[in-house]
């Protein structure tokens, strides 16, 4: 094990950290970039507990912390650069760790709830307009030499603004999952492990089609079924790769990549119509709040309903 990862603590509280852990893993089934980041962020509090002690760390050491404990973590790694988006994570899953080990009797996690989270300024989505969606998904501009690899692309690419997923989501898809795409429908596993079905337009299905249909390689049962070269799982950064690619192609903005074309399919259909509880569930968002965003992105649209419905307009 290098140096790096090495967790600055005492026996007593490593064993209470990886039992804590495991927990969130095989209870409460987070998903894995989330394990790492909360491992992550409470191997830098043990860490600066060590320096601030002067001393690893151990259960009797933050059975009682203190608000002021608390902050002096935070502005250490302010000060180390971390922004409020990364303070407010990490400040979560130290309360995370504190609440666990309060459930069992050895710590008081109330210091931890008595402090506010740095809060991040919220950037709004930059969807790609309704052209521009229509030329990528549909797989205008690859450069792609192999065919299967550009029908493989085109039908990724068809996914994420067709039916609203997230990256991870459609290359998280097996054989199994994509037989279903004949019936107009796909069962999604997202965030946390939550299930949704999301419809699956005619235009998507014949994408994902013709990519099986040129696929060399078996794309049946709870195998991977969007592949690589060599035939392993397809990997996020070679679609983002292409997606880089197909913006020198067709001359597009830097902010056009494949979660843009996510946020795309909320903002267009918000445009047409749609309404946020029924776009919330098609993205597997789990507040509505989160969805909410997509309204200040089309302002167009709420300024043409008030004109069309206030009764002084």
């Amino acid at each position: 094990m290098s140096e790096e990862f090495l967790i600055p603590a005492k026996a007593d509280l490593q064993k209470a950290r990886d039992d804590w852990l495991r927990s969130l893993r095989d209870e409460r089934r987070l998903a894995e970039r989330t394990l790492e980041a909360y491992e992550r962020d409470t191997r830098q509090f043990l860490q600066f507990l060590t320096g601030h002690g002067g001393g690893p760390p151990g259960l009797e050491d933050i059975a009682d912390l203190r608000p002021a404990d608390l902050r002096g973590f935070l502005a250490w790694r302010r000060n180390a650069g971390a922004g409020a988006r990364s303070l407010g994570r990490g400040l979560a899953g130290v309360r995370s760790l504190l609440r666990f080990l309060e459930r069992r009797g050895l710590a008081n996690a109330a210091g931890a709830g008595a402090l506010r989270s740095p809060r991040a300024q919220k950037g709004l989505p930059k969807p790609l307009t309704a052209s521009d969606a229509r030329r990528v998904s549909s797989g205008e501009g690859q450069l792609a030499e192999e065919p299967w690899i550009a029908a493989r692309n085109a039908a990724v690419l068809a996914l994420l603004y067709g039916s609203g997923l997230r990256i991870g989501e459609a290359l998280g898809l097996s054989g199994a999952d994509a037989a279903t795409l004949a019936e107009g429908m796909l069962r999604v596993k997202g965030k946390g492990g939550k299930t949704r079905v999301v419809p699956v337009l005619p235009v998507v299905s014949q994408a994902v089609a013709e990519y099986r249909r040129l696929c060399p390689y078996h794309l049946k049962g709870d195998g991977p079924f969007f592949r690589g070269a060599r035939g392993g799982a397809l990997q996020p950064a070679i679609i983002q790769r292409e997606m880089k690619k197909m913006r020198a192609a067709l001359n597009l903005p830097d902010t056009a990549t494949p979660h843009a074309l996510r946020h795309s399919f909320a903002t267009h259909l918000l445009a047409r119509g749609g309404d946020l509880r029924s776009i919330q569930e098609l993205l597997g968002h789990a507040s509505l709040s989160t969805t909410q965003t997509y309204t200040a992105v089309d302002t167009s649209r709420l300024l043409e309903i008030y004109d069309r419905a206030h009764p002084r307009a």
